[in-house]
């Protein structure tokens, strides 16, 4: 995959927040400079999403919150667009089966979800300009309306000939980054038509010119085909690529890279294609699979996988691709035959291409990046060179962790040389299960090879390889890692010296924080790739790198820059994050614009600057003397909540695990006079080898708190107090499987996260609400049905309840159904749904396409809690997937959710003061016989009810009423506290 960070890296170089779930085993950190997954960035549905090898990309991910208000945005999402219609947030018991229009939630949720968004930001490959990439806000529900094809795992917009639900841009503006910091006036994109959308930008390698799609919706023509735009970034004025008017686009999977600074390779829809093919009204035959092979095959619960032969057909279709090279001055040549082509990358010399493409027999059980895989290398010009491999389909890759496909991968350039070759070979047959040494073989061989050359051994792993840092024919660093054992190395190796022996540079486990090294800092080649960044000193022959770490710490994360000799291990610390006031992170590297090592006091990085109330900024730091130059001035994005409270908490598990949480808590708030607050736990748990890692802290107390659309954290604007992340570890030491033991440790960690609110006198004990997404709402109605004492009622959003209908694994759990039966049961709520008799709502799109959580889930799980009387609520979420987008989906869901808050948690009857005057004369260290009997009924797991002075409903134990008795009391004498 480094050959998909360096096409990235010089191609958009995006600022953009971190991805929600990073990955379990990264060899080093995601990078904060460039394009990841973001709505802007639409190369989100490119052939990378097809390959299996760990990102390896080191430098952080960005947290940019972006610029300028797009004002023009406002008043196309922001009122109702008709099918939307406001309403008071208490519905009356009339209104509970609402089902024929989208509502609203009270203003002060919807204003911050409204507010319109701020652009994207691009660095050019010179570090000289950058890009306004401008946005609307939510998309209406039209758009995710459109019709799309599922085949093969994917989701395509065959109006289009991409994937579907694609986001865009509505405008470029390109600022040049002055010498002092500074940023010159706009100038504005021109020449496309009004309304256009535009995706995938991306700079030339020179910085002299972008390239990007535009589409705007035909309605006359039935077509919004995708075409190639070009500008020339002195003169901001744009046109299109081809002067044919009759060539699209094909951006399925791949969509055009540059080959040069003035020749791109754009993947076309061909111009002989008629129609789509038609499925017949008449099968010809049944539908048939057979294993009379006896083959093992064990996948988990795909979606959206090719049925038929129709379905192939359709697939070839909306995927072929015919290749065209095109120049800047309009000249055009196709280059290869049609195919369904999924990874285009140039090497560095510009002299030959990596083509990758898949074919049949596709399969009905797996989605396309298994099916039969080619990669071969071919001249520029389109001249075919040779095959490297042509896979087989791989349909019985096991599900164990670490396993990988059979044969050659992860095929890339070396990003140091002009065009050579490496790519790892599995020695296990790709099973994880399998004993034996090595591996992994990495080998390398140039692009053509001499006759009868054979690929060099580059090294040899005994975990599994996770990807390489170049550096130069002295210094590569390697990457392995073991999820079992969650055991991560680092191996530094010298490319071009077959007499220096690769040594161990760094061996810890994944899982400790705190001994993160951090990664390597990269720096921009002429050819456009990336490698590590050398740093030089005065009089010094040391070879120094830097290291860009989190700097996780028991007291929250402190980012630091570090100065390490590769050759002693010796560090010197040449940046560091405020530690008081403040969250620091260094970026990127702002001074790699020359070849060669640079000196440590020529060096520019990039850094970003919050806090708890103040939004990210953008400096760059120059050395020697560390001037730091602000070169953003963002507003804040949602300035009603700018004086929120946020405080990380540390609490203890009762088997001494060590946990934490940020504790929000809303603008003006004081505990003395406002008494405690309905409180919302939102959370998502995870699983671990140690205690020692589960207890340690991630995150930083100072980071700005960043409220999306469907965020618990709009609920601080309703006075709540908000419980976010709590850390609910679930370990497995050893030989221990972790969800052996996942109930009770579940309720231990959420125990735990309860008592220490109400100890605080922040979280009104009777109105604790818990809520989730994915296996967040897993989590949460788990929690309602083995914790009933803990809250008064859930929400859980796009969750999998019935683990018996993903028997193939599951998150973190790699054993099957049957050979870990009673976890499987046991694990399922829907197994407990006869326990449940707290109100749960559960919201759910009607296209998830997430494996393991199909809609039919909720639908089903909803059926069981009906079956036995409980108080529940179904949404369905017409065109929504796993995540929700439109805004109408979006508003309804922070509706539904505010009504169920309001009616069953802010209104909850409880009455605790019994509890409070029968615990009155309790001291701190004694307990009587049925308190003892619900703390042990909790802390167990089992769904035994506390039955305290006659409440079942939402009793505590009695030391955690009588903890907070004096702010409980004064609740019962006070109207609520939602203004």
């Amino acid at each position: 995959m480094m050959r998909g960070l360096n096409k990235v890296c010089h191609s958009l170089s995006l600022i953009s927040p971190s991805p929600l779930y990073p990955p379990l085993f990264p060899s080093i950190k995601l990078s904060r400079f460039s394009s990841l997954h973001t709505p802007g960035h639409l190369r989100t549905h490119s052939s990378k999403s097809l390959k299996t090898t760990t990102t390896t990309t080191t430098m952080t991910t960005a947290r940019l919150h972006h610029l300028v208000p797009i004002n023009s945005v406002a008043s196309e999402n922001g009122g109702s667009n008709g099918s939307v219609s406001s309403s008071a947030s208490n519905a009356s018991a009339t209104e509970d089966n609402l089902g024929g229009r989208y509502r609203l939630p009270p203003p002060e949720i919807r204003d911050i979800v409204d507010a319109p968004p701020l652009p994207a930001l691009s660095f050019s490959p010179q570090r000289d300009k950058i890009l306004f990439l401008k946005r609307r806000a939510l998309p209406p529900l039209v758009e995710l309306a459109r019709p799309e094809e599922k085949l093969a795992g994917i989701r395509i917009d065959g109006k289009c000939n991409t994937r579907s639900r694609m986001s865009f841009y509505t405008g470029i503006g390109i600022h040049q980054l002055l010498p002092d910091g500074t940023l010159g006036p706009e100038k504005e994109v021109h020449g496309f038509p009004d309304g256009s959308k535009i995706n995938f930008v991306t700079w030339s390698r020179d910085g002299q010119h972008l390239a990007f799609s535009i589409r705007s919706d035909e309605e006359d023509s039935g077509s919004s085909k995708l075409r190639v735009w070009v500008t020339d970034v002195e003169t901001a004025k744009a046109r299109p690529l081809f002067q044919s008017p009759d060539i699209h686009l094909n951006a399925v999977f791949e969509n055009f890279v540059w080959v040069d600074d003035s020749t791109l390779l754009v993947c076309t829809i061909p111009l002989s294609r008629g129609n789509p093919p038609k499925k017949p009204l008449v099968p010809s035959g049944p539908k048939i699979q057979s294993n009379e092979q006896e083959n093992v095959i064990q996948v988990r619960t795909f979606q959206d996988l090719l049925k038929d032969e129709s379905d192939e057909d359709l697939f070839d279709y909306y995927a072929t691709t015919q290749l065209v090279l095109v120049s800047l001055d309009g000249t055009v040549k196709e280059i290869g035959p049609p195919a369904v082509y999924t990874s285009l990358d140039p090497s560095p010399d510009q002299k030959y291409l990596l083509i990758s493409s898949i074919h049949r027999p596709y399969s009905f059980i797996v989605p396309c990046g298994r099916f039969p895989k080619k990669v071969e290398v071919w001249t520029t010009d389109g001249k075919f060179v040779r095959e490297l491999c042509d896979l087989p389909l791989a349909e019985d890759i096991p599900i164990a962790f670490s396993s990988v496909r059979k044969g050659m991968r992860s095929i890339n350039w070396r990003a140091d040389k002009p065009s050579t070759l490496y790519w790892a070979e599995t020695q296990d047959g790709g099973d994880a299960k399998v004993e034996v040494t090595p591996r992994d073989i990495i080998y390398t061989q140039p692009a053509e090879p001499l006759e009868g050359e054979q690929p060099a051994i580059l090294h040899q792993l005994d975990l599994r390889y996770g990807g390489i840092s170049w550096c130069d024919d002295s210094l590569a660093l390697v990457y392995e890692s073991w999820y079992k054992t969650r055991r991560t190395r680092t191996w530094i190796i010298s490319p071009g010296s077959k007499d220096v022996t690769p040594r161990i540079l760094f061996d810890r486990s994944s899982e400790d924080v705190y001994s993160d090294p951090g990664s390597p800092m990269m720096r921009r080649t002429p050819a456009g790739t990336y490698v590590i960044a050398k740093i030089k000193k005065e009089n010094d022959e040391g070879t120094y790198l830097l290291l860009n770490g989190s700097g996780a710490t028991p007291e929250g994360n402190i980012p630091f820059l570090d100065l390490f000799d590769i050759n002693t291990g010796n560090k010197e610390r040449i940046w560091e994050s405020d530690k008081e006031k403040f969250y620091e992170t260094t970026v990127a590297l702002m001074s790699d614009q020359t070849e060669g090592d640079i000196h440590i006091n020529q060096l520019k990085v990039l850094t970003s600057k919050e806090s708890k109330t103040e939004n990210t900024q953008y400096y760059i730091q120059s050395w020697p003397d560390k001037k730091s130059c602000q070169i953003t001035n963002f507003p804040h994005p949602y300035p009603q909540l700018a004086s929120l409270n946020k405080e990380m908490i540390k609490y203890q598990r009762k088997d001494g695990v060590q946990l934490t949480a940020t504790l929000y808590l809303p603008p003006d708030y004081d505990p003395s006079k406002d008494g405690p607050l309905p409180c919302l736990f939102w959370s998502y748990p995870g699983e671990f080898k140690s205690k020692d890692a589960a207890g340690q802290v991630r995150g930083s107390p100072n980071e700005f708190p960043g409220i999306g659309p469907t965020s618990p954290l709009l609920w601080l604007a309703r006075r709540f107090a908000i419980l976010s992340g709590p850390t609910i570890p679930i370990i497995g030491e050893d030989a221990e499987e972790a969800n052996d033991r996942y109930v009770e440790q579940l309720v231990a960690s959420a125990e735990a996260a309860v008592e220490e609110v109400v100890q605080r006198g922040v979280a009104h004990p009777s109105k604790i609400a818990v809520g989730g997404h994915s296996y967040g709402a897993f989590m949460t109605a788990n929690l309602l049905a083995h914790a009933p004492h803990l809250f008064c009622c859930g929400i859980a959003r796009s969750g999998a309840y019935n683990r018996t209908l993903t028997p193939f694994g599951f998150q973190n759990e790699d054993r099957t159904l049957w050979e870990a039966t009673s976890t499987y049961v046991e694990m399922s709520p829907f197994m407990s749904a006869n326990k449940i008799k707290k109100p749960i709502l559960i919201i759910h799109g009607e296209e998830d396409n997430n494996p393991g959580t199909l809609t039919m889930q909720s639908d089903r799980f909803f059926n069981a809690l009906k079956g036995h009387g409980a108080l529940c609520r179904l949404i369905l979420l017409p065109y929504e997937s796993h995540g929700y987008a439109a805004r109408e989906s979006i508003m309804h869901v922070l509706w539904e959710t505010d009504r169920w808050l309001q009616k069953y948690c802010v209104s909850n009857g409880s009455d605790v003061k019994a509890d409070l005057h029968a615990c009155k004369d309790s001291t701190s260290k004694g307990a009587t016989d049925s308190e003892n009997k619900a703390v042990a009924a909790s802390a167990g797991g089992e769904p035994e009810l506390a039955d305290l002075e006659g409440e079942e409903s939402h009793s505590l134990p009695r030391s955690l009423l009588c903890r907070s008795n004096a702010t409980d009391v004064k609740m019962e004498h006070q109207s609520s506290p939602v203004k």
